[in-house]
């Protein structure tokens, strides 16, 4: 990215030595009496923003030969809406309304360092920088001086859009050479008592990392010819930017606005590469275990609640989340009664306690979750550490079917530039973290397995809490 810092010494040379070529210095002059015979309304401009007159009034020379019908942004007539970038601005009711406008798109309103280097910079940002990769002093600043042209200095001119020709002489007065003959008229243009240096970052430097992310990602996307990724919204990145607007359904103004920036993040944002997880073996042993479920709540006497839960057919093998709620079902009809049970009255099956019936599903869930073949029952709630463990007590189970429920409806909709409400907000959380079923589903499946686990486990070991008396 270029940087202010890195120009500033260049632009402080070319100041001191700059030397208006006799041949234009009469004109030189008769253009700088037309620029301070307009200082009034500068002025004005300067008041409401505070970027200096003479810096509005060379801009306004550039633009549009001190036209005060115009507007300051692009040259096009004031009363009307502007279709060059920056596109959709006005109409407006005053040369003063149009300037603080184009001032403000260009991050110049509130700077306070305006020391020549700082000056200088500005205007040919304002105009683009593409001359200093061409070994050529910009004419937007020092045309009609030796620092440009034959045969004192190089010439060359962009005579179209990323059309370079090292041959041409650009006739019209730089800023710069403007700026010295304002100098010589008018003493009240002083750069000598303004520090070069402010104790803060400039508005328009404020912006510069987010100008160079956006040149990045419209280059990424395409852009051609490729932009200069030198973080300066100039005349190209402006036209790139008017480019992805249309393209893409947005208010064509070619200004990067928070709506054109949210859109170029996310059409530019790539997938996360994450290795493809095959949850296949965990769900046919899930699958193994609700089966098993299932026949113990048949062998109870009661019927069993695999083929209908709630309503809902049978889960198929590859559906994890209705599976899951079928394990819950299936693991809570299998529970000890919840109900007070009678002295001497039978419990849970005909010669079997619930830990022996429990066994064998608290036998299997240890194999299905065990690591290196080392069963991991045995203080299954603190598992993630006794802090965490009594934290999620009796919430995992819950916390993972509604995180398995959350993953699915996230991954499932739609970014839409457009879209508002509820429906906006879904596709920017869904469009903002890419691969997000591939890494909250596992988490929430492994969440649901622990939870349904540390049931089963309190069951067998008979430490279950007492049942909370309903009315």
């Amino acid at each position: 990215m270029v940087s202010y810092e890195s120009l500033k010494s260049g632009y402080e040379n070319n100041w001191a030595n700059l030397q208006i070529r006799p041949t234009r210095l009469a004109e030189a002059n008769a253009t700088a009496r037309k620029a301070i015979n307009g200082k009034a309304t500068y002025q004005q401009v300067e008041r409401l923003t505070g970027v200096p007159w003479c810096f509005v009034a060379l801009c306004h020379y550039r633009e549009s030969n001190f036209d005060f019908d115009t507007y300051l942004g692009n040259g096009e007539a004031l009363h009307r809406v502007t279709s060059l970038v920056p596109k959709g601005r006005g109409p407006f009711a005053s040369f003063v309304e149009g300037a603080v406008d184009a001032l403000r798109i260009q991050n110049f309103v509130g700077a306070q360092d305006w020391c020549i280097a700082r000056t200088l910079y500005r205007l040919e940002c304002f105009n683009g920088l593409g001359y200093h990769a061409r070994g050529v002093n910009s004419p937007y600043l020092y045309g009609g001086s030796t620092l440009y042209g034959p045969t004192e200095a190089r010439a060359g001119k962009f005579v179209a859009d990323h059309v370079f020709d090292p041959n041409y002489v650009d006739t019209q007065l730089g800023t710069a050479v403007i700026l010295h003959a304002m100098m010589s008229q008018d003493s009240s243009i002083d750069f000598d008592g303004i520090p070069s240096i402010v104790p803060r970052s400039e508005p328009d430097e404020d912006v510069a990392s987010s100008v160079l992310l956006m040149q990045q990602a419209l280059n990424k996307l395409g852009t051609r010819p490729p932009l200069v990724e030198d973080g300066i919204s100039g005349p190209k990145t402006k036209a790139a930017v008017s480019q992805f607007q249309q393209q893409n359904g947005l208010q064509d103004t070619g200004v990067l606005d928070g709506t054109t920036i949210a859109a170029i993040t996310r059409a530019g944002m790539q997938p996360v590469q994450t290795p493809n997880l095959d949850l296949s073996q965990i769900l046919s042993r899930l699958e193994s275990l609700a089966q098993l479920l299932q026949g113990g709540a048949a062998s109870q006497g009661g019927t069993t609640s695999g083929t209908v839960i709630s309503g809902a057919t049978t889960t198929v093998a590859n559906d994890p989340i209705s599976l899951l709620e079928r394990l819950l079902a299936l693991a809570n009809n299998a529970a000890p009664a919840t109900g007070p049970t009678p002295l001497g009255a039978p419990v849970a099956g005909p010669g079997l306690g619930p830990a022996d019936q429990l066994k064998p599903i608290v036998d299997l869930l240890g194999t299905l979750l065990s690591k290196d073949s080392k069963p991991v029952l045995g203080q299954v709630n603190g598992a993630l550490g006794e802090t965490i463990g009594k934290m999620l007590d009796g919430k995992k189970t819950a916390l993972g079917i509604g995180g398995s429920l959350i993953t699915a409806l996230l991954s499932a909709v739609t970014a839409s530039p457009n879209a508002g409400g509820l429906a906006g907000l879904l596709g920017t959380i869904a469009s903002a973290v890419p691969g997000l079923s591939q890494f909250a589903l596992p988490i929430s499946l492994a969440l649901t397995a622990w939870g349904v686990l540390g049931k089963l486990e309190k069951w067998a070991q008979g430490t279950a809490p007492p049942p909370k008396v309903t009315s």
